[in-house]
């Protein structure tokens, strides 16, 4: 777990140990078997002309770990894929970022990667949601559709030949997040799926799972909204449209914790794991400032430990 320089008493020191433990033990001895840190022995057989790849080294005709992470074999390809890395962008991931900088014809922005993320103007639809060329006008109106320090919701389209990224924000889901948290978790912890944006119908919250570690919890926003032209009409009502219910910014703020909670001690983030967390906050009449208190963090890992304990208990039933 990482040190959030919680005060435990010696009680909830032991529990989380015990939790802790017990998650451990009950780990897949095939996902044990594949962990490795420097210095160990990858098993292969020599006979199949394997080729070693990042993170292994040939040593007196041993293929030997130079990184602490897991064993992943492609076909004849064997690597070691470090956990604890910084984000690695594949085409296709969905990542959040955050405006740093407005070039011309370009956004730059802060994704979580070694170099900086660029969208391009001719890469999103305009406010008018015209498909057309863009012209020195939209050039110029560039700040009017997001500028720095906006929260950004993008597509990884390729890369570009200086090592950057080029995304693309086409589709009417993605662009401009408003009325909500953006979180900061080490990218590992969120797992490459076919959905990674989740609509919460009973609380009226959006959460987009971000591949590069950045999560966003807010209001919910029709699929649409973000691409209307802003007339007089809007202009006049903005201050309306824009007020959050209480009732839904508690819900924000309570689904925001379970995610710090969750990340905080290296439990894999999926939507079902921040749901259970938040309900039991309300079931245990948590405070929200209580959900970042040592007590709630023991029951969490406590909770996460019988939840899989009963999932193999029950998957050995089943045989």
């Amino acid at each position: 777990m990482k040190d959030r320089h919680l005060s435990l008493n010696q009680t909830q020191r032991v529990r989380l140990e015990a939790a802790l433990h017990e998650l451990q033990s009950l780990a897949p001895a095939a996902a044990s078997a594949a962990a490795v840190t420097v210095a160990d022995t990858i098993p292969v057989n020599q006979e199949d002309n394997i080729l070693k790849g990042h993170g292994t080294s040939d040593q007196d005709g041993e293929v030997v770990a130079t990184l602490c992470g897991v064993v992943e074999r492609v076909n004849k390809l064997v690597y070691v894929r470090t956990l604890r890395a910084r984000y690695k962008p594949e085409v296709g991931d969905i990542i959040v970022g955050r405006v740093i900088e407005i070039a011309p014809k370009r956004w730059r922005l802060e994704i979580n990667f070694s170099q900086d993320a660029v969208l391009m103007l001719s890469s999103m639809n305009l406010p008018d949601g015209i498909q057309r060329r863009r012209t020195a006008v939209d050039e110029l109106n560039m700040r009017s559709i997001f500028e720095e320090n906006d929260v950004i919701c993008a597509e990884v389209r390729g890369f570009q030949h200086d090592g950057s990224l080029h995304l693309q924000a086409r589709s009417e889901k993605y662009g401009k997040l408003e009325r909500g948290q953006l979180l900061m978790v080490p990218p590992y912890l969120v797992k490459r799926k076919k959905q990674h944006f989740h609509h919460l119908e009973q609380y009226n919250v959006d959460l987009i799972l971000g591949c590069n570690g950045f999560i966003w919890v807010g209001e919910h926003v029709v699929v649409g909204e973000k691409t209307k032209p802003t007339g007089g009409q809007q202009r006049f009502s903005t201050e309306a449209e824009n007020f959050t219910p209480l009732e839904t910014r508690k819900h924000i703020c309570r689904l925001a914790n379970a995610v710090r909670v969750l990340s905080a001690l290296g439990f894999t983030l999926t939507v079902e794991l921040i749901i259970e967390t938040m309900e039991a906050s309300v079931s245990s009449n948590a405070e929200i400032n209580d959900m970042l208190g040592a007590e709630f963090y023991v029951q969490t890992a406590e909770r996460e430990a019988k939840r899989r304990a009963d999932l193999l208990r029950k998957k050995n039933g089943a045989r």
